[in-house]
């Protein structure tokens, strides 16, 4: 038996516990779907090269409950916004973008990265999931149309903090804010954000606790200031 084979019955496990040391409130019918979700990831990962993770705990613990934590606080940073337009950039294999979709079924979520093979598998787990509010969209995000706006912002791993900020700031609402994640806090980065952009970006931090991943993850916040 291949011991690192990805097995869905103890990653369910793994997130069941994982939510027990959260204050997330998760249906089983959605925690299901997250499990559907990181199946087909290691199911289509040989071919689709989604993803340097294959074990069932790190699966669960790097994707999974790392992308669950910033939930409240995306939250809270919308408001009381019925249905935000958010955007996932460089998404890769849909992270955090599907696990926020299938936890908001009334937000609009719209998941971009240039990989053609890696937006197949996004429409395919869409399809595979009904995910009927996210659109899926192959490119680079400073190739969308200024036409297109967007409540929210988040990234993950997808570039330095100016990168993500230059790139994307065309397409983000005027009262609305970037979600960057983060592992260890980011200094030079946010250092050479105001440098660049004095007294243009305001910036907060919340240090994210990550049930059974021991390292450091930050989620930061950046709004314009006015």
């Amino acid at each position: 038996m291949n011991k690192t084979a990805f097995n869905p019955t103890r990653a369910a496990q793994l997130l069941s516990d994982g939510l027990s040391q959260t204050t997330l409130n998760i249906s089983a019918a959605q925690q299901e779907q997250l499990i559907s979700y990181i199946t087909l990831m290691a199911k289509w990962n040989p071919v689709y090269n989604l993803t340097a993770i294959r074990d069932t705990e790190k699966m669960v613990s790097h994707h999974l409950l790392d992308s669950l934590v910033i939930q409240p606080h995306l939250h809270n940073w919308l408001g009381e916004n019925p249905e935000p337009r958010i955007l996932d950039v460089g998404t890769g294999g849909g992270l955090p973008g599907i696990v926020l979709a299938i936890l908001n079924p009334d937000w609009r979520i719209t998941l971009v990265d240039p990989v053609h093979k890696k937006t197949a598998f996004l429409q395919q787990v869409k399809a595979q999931l009904a995910l009927t509010n996210v659109t899926v969209v192959t490119g680079k995000v400073e190739d969308l149309p200024p036409a297109e706006q967007y409540d929210l912002i988040t990234s993950r791993a997808f570039a330095s903090v100016i990168d993500f900020v230059t790139l994307s700031e065309n397409v983000l609402k005027e009262h609305g804010c970037f979600a960057a994640m983060k592992g260890v806090f980011p200094d030079d980065e946010m250092a050479e954000l105001n440098a660049a952009f004095a007294g243009k970006w305001q910036a907060t931090s919340v240090e994210l606790i990550v049930p059974q991943l021991d390292a450091q993850r930050h989620l930061i916040r950046l709004s314009r200031i006015r």
